[in-house]
């Protein structure tokens, strides 16, 4: 199975959206499908920097990511590998999301052009960084 190409639009370009590759069970969340006012709000979140979680500031690592309407609405996330699950808010969700799908990607393209030379590797170190700091249990869980 081509994994690059699956992760590709019409026109070629990437959507936004990953699939898992079926032996790891699909997607650990369920994705939310935004309605036009949650699109609109999401256009103000995503330009967020920063969030205050649990009265600290968090400094959020990727600027285009999905961070939600509500960010702090809490999400319950599962490991495709071991089955644990953990709940988390829906920044972190995000970021989530952001992490291992690049990792996915960099898997892909690791195939194709060699064990790390793939690009999107220092994508999946800043998610795999900003968790083991902010998120350090979601981390054990979740990507360790």
């Amino acid at each position: 199975m081509d994994l690059g190409s699956s992760m590709q639009g019409d026109r070629g370009k990437p959507t936004d959206c990953f699939t898992w590759p079926e032996k790891a069970g699909g997607w650990a969340h369920k994705p939310q499908a935004p309605s036009l006012t949650s699109r609109i709000l999401n256009d103000k979140v995503k330009t967020m920097n920063e969030i205050t979680y649990n009265n600290k500031k968090i400094k959020l690592p990727f600027p285009d990511a999905d961070y939600s309407d509500q960010p702090l609405e809490m999400e319950e996330v599962k490991n495709p590998f071991s089955g644990e699950s953990i709940a988390m808010p829906r920044f972190a969700v995000a970021v989530y999301d952001v992490t291992m799908g690049s990792n996915h990607l960099a898997e892909a393209e690791d195939a194709k052009l060699g064990m790390g030379a793939s690009k999107h590797w220092p994508t999946v170190r800043k998610g795999l960084d900003w968790f083991r700091r902010y998120f350090a249990k979601e981390y054990m869980v979740l990507l360790d």
